[in-house]
């Protein structure tokens, strides 16, 4: 048995090596992440989102913002229930970006603060999960596409405007008298004012795309968003956000929370579900058929070296010391034994190994048991000392 480490050779790539094959992968990447990181940096400081006062890219409404200050309107933007609710007045605007977003409690507050003010509230294409409580006795039919349409009504706003970019939802009122609907698509207006009952009133938008940056100078749209944000002197901006606690209280089921399950859309549960019929399909139709083993031939011969040196390889690479030292031993047992003339099935048995051992040893004071049965080392030093004594003793053996 060889045990000189010096006369082994590895192929294990070295750390230049691998710097060498991935340092390309490695600056792809990096370049990338700064890409992003720039790219993010520069855009984040401009957009704020679609409807918003303070943004300039086509989908905001930095444009009409701007307008109605020309006008002296003083516009303020609000992102949570309790302050859209508190800035309600006779002399203020309400508008709503999206109301469909709010909770049933969200809006039932929201409807409770902006009936009494006498103030004007506009909602923006409010459809069903927000008109039965924003706008009692007014449903929403199929949406209309966005084209140039005409009045058509008797409102001022209207006729003063002229034909502007609208459609979306489309109305029918139910209630009492005191709607007026406006630019009409298939008999049904996709503009309508309601009255409340106190002096202001609501106005319904069938769709953003008159308060667009990208549109506003598109036929009437700047006339008709000026007139219907700009009818008293304060304009309160209403941004629902997420991180409204308003939108965490009583929005559950009769106030309860919602569970995890319940916050799942059905399409996502059927998807799951779907996707892990596949997976299990796919593993029964990759998975190895039972049956015996079938012995193959190898396709090239392998030296027994390579052999050894790729076991010990895995054993080092797992740290599998004990694996190790049993495995020199056990096969350093078997050759003694024949050796020694012993039975194969005692070589492994020290009280009928070891005195023959010892028969063939002259004035040696070693430790046979604790070198042929002993425990395992504790570092890779001591392996190596046991695989040269365990080599020694053979050899001493053989030539005794």
């Amino acid at each position: 048995m060889t045990t000189d480490a010096t006369d082994t050779t590895s192929t294990s790539p070295t750390s230049r090596q691998i710097w060498t094959r991935s340092r390309g992968v490695l600056l792809f990447l990096v370049v990338l992440i700064a890409a992003g990181v720039a790219i993010a940096a520069v855009r984040s400081g401009q957009q704020h989102g679609r409807l918003d006062p303070r943004s300039a890219d086509g989908p905001g409404s930095r444009a009409v913002a701007e307008l109605l200050k020309d006008q002296g309107i003083d516009t303020r933007v609000v992102t949570t229930l309790d302050e859209a609710s508190a800035a309600t007045g006779p002399d203020t605007t309400l508008l709503v970006v999206t109301p469909d977003l709010l909770t049933p409690s969200q809006q039932e507050a929201l409807r409770a603060a902006m009936v009494p003010s006498g103030g004007r509230t506009v909602l923006i294409a409010p459809g069903p999960p927000s008109l039965g409580i924003l706008a009692p006795g007014v449903r929403a039919d199929s949406p209309a596409p966005i084209s140039a349409r005409a009045p058509q009504c008797a409102l001022p706003a209207a006729e003063r405007a002229g034909k502007a970019d609208i459609g979306g939802e489309r109305y029918a009122s139910e209630g009492p008298l005191g709607t007026v609907g406006c630019y009409p698509s298939k008999g049904l207006p996709t503009l309508l004012t309601v009255k409340d009952p106190g002096d202001g009133d609501t106005v319904l938008l069938g769709s953003p795309d008159i308060l667009y940056n990208e549109r506003l100078d598109k036929e009437g749209n700047a006339s008709l968003a000026l007139q219907l944000l700009g009818s008293r002197p304060h304009l309160v901006w209403y941004l629902p956000s997420l991180s409204d606690e308003s939108a965490a209280d009583g929005s559950g089921e009769e106030g309860g929370e919602s569970s995890l399950g319940e916050l799942i859309p059905s399409g996502w549960l059927w998807g799951t579900l779907q996707l892990f019929i596949a997976a299990l399909l796919a593993a029964v139709w990759r998975a190895r058929r039972l049956g015996p083993l079938v012995t193959e031939r190898l396709p090239v011969a392998i030296r027994a070296s390579e052999a050894t040196e790729g076991r010990a390889r895995l054993y080092r690479k797992a740290n599998a010391r004990d694996r190790a030292a049993s495995t020199l031993r056990s096969a350093t047992r078997t050759r003694l034994a024949l050796l020694l003339g012993i039975a194969p099935a005692d070589a492994h048995t020290p009280d009928a190994l070891l005195p023959s051992v010892s028969t063939r040893l002259t004035a040696d004071d070693r430790d046979l048991r604790a070198l042929l049965f002993g425990p395992a080392p504790t570092d890779d030093a001591a392996l190596l000392r046991l695989a040269d004594q365990l080599d020694a003793l053979e050899r001493e053996v053989r030539t005794s």
